[in-house]
């Protein structure tokens, strides 16, 4: 198991207080690595730090619109474990369908901000880093809204789409750096925020039978499963690919 373990990485987690973030740092801590939590609050920060086993997690409050903010999160990173091995780029937000002539500026300038720009912030100052190490690993997460397309969510998905193109050009840019950018691309994932609004299939069927569980949305571990992948030396040698988490969702692959 030597080439997926992360013994001693230190990975910097964005939006780590969420459904898939919160399970990204449980996750790399089991592998070994050394976690750094991003995310906007620092209580809630907090309270998946004392879920996180091993080594104390560095809790560092961050607002990924501010490219000053992101800075600061990995110059802190550095000060306190000495490098950056791991970047995830896993803080989003999500928002409410609805017709995109009913979309408003505001609405867009804010899902880009959030879902792209600040993935470009994140990328830019873990690169930076990581070109003076010549080494690193970034994970973007995309979705499966940026390939197929969300009309109902059309803001949201072209800033997922641009993340897919963000990612394809810096793993070509900073190959000369030993540096690998990867995009995981989740479809619906059954966080317990999908759950409690009811979208996700459930594991029972209305006749009391199990749902086969492909047919089910992935989990939050399943997107974590995939990020370890790839942060760790078994990966070394996978850049600029998108890599869906969907199991066999329909919703996820075709235009309905």
């Amino acid at each position: 198991m030597a080439r997926f373990d992360l013994n001693d990485t230190v990975a910097v987690i964005t939006g780590a207080a969420g459904g898939i973030g919160s399970v990204l740092a449980r996750e790399f801590a089991i592998a070994g690595a050394r976690v750094v939590l991003a995310g906007r609050t620092e209580q809630s920060l907090k309270a998946v730090a004392e879920e996180v086993e091993g080594e104390e997690a560095l809790i560092v409050p961050t607002d990924i619109r501010d490219p000053s903010s992101v800075d600061s999160l990995i110059a802190r990173s550095v000060d306190h474990f000495g490098r950056v091995d791991v970047m995830i780029n896993n803080a989003a937000s999500g928002t409410h369908p609805k017709k995109p002539e009913e979309v408003t500026h505001e609405e867009w300038v804010s899902q880009i901000d959030i879902n792209l720009t600040g993935v470009f912030n994140g990328c830019l100052a873990a690169g930076r880093q990581m070109i003076r190490q010549q080494s690193g690993k970034i994970i973007n997460v995309s979705s499966t809204a940026g390939t197929k397309g969300n009309p109902g969510m059309i803001h949201y998905s072209a800033a997922k789409a641009g993340v897919l193109s963000l990612t394809n050009n810096l793993a070509y840019m900073w190959a000369e750096h030993n540096i690998c950018v990867n995009a995981v691309v989740p479809g619906l994932v059954a966080t317990p925020a999908m759950i409690a609004y009811g979208v996700t299939p459930p594991e029972i069927d209305g006749d009391g039978n199990p749902t086969p569980r492909l047919s089910r949305a992935p989990g939050p571990e399943d997107v974590a499963a995939l990020c370890r992948y790839l942060a760790s030396p078994a990966a070394d040698m996978i850049t600029g690919e998108a890599i869906p988490v969907r199991a066999w969702n329909k919703i996820d692959r075709f235009w309905e």
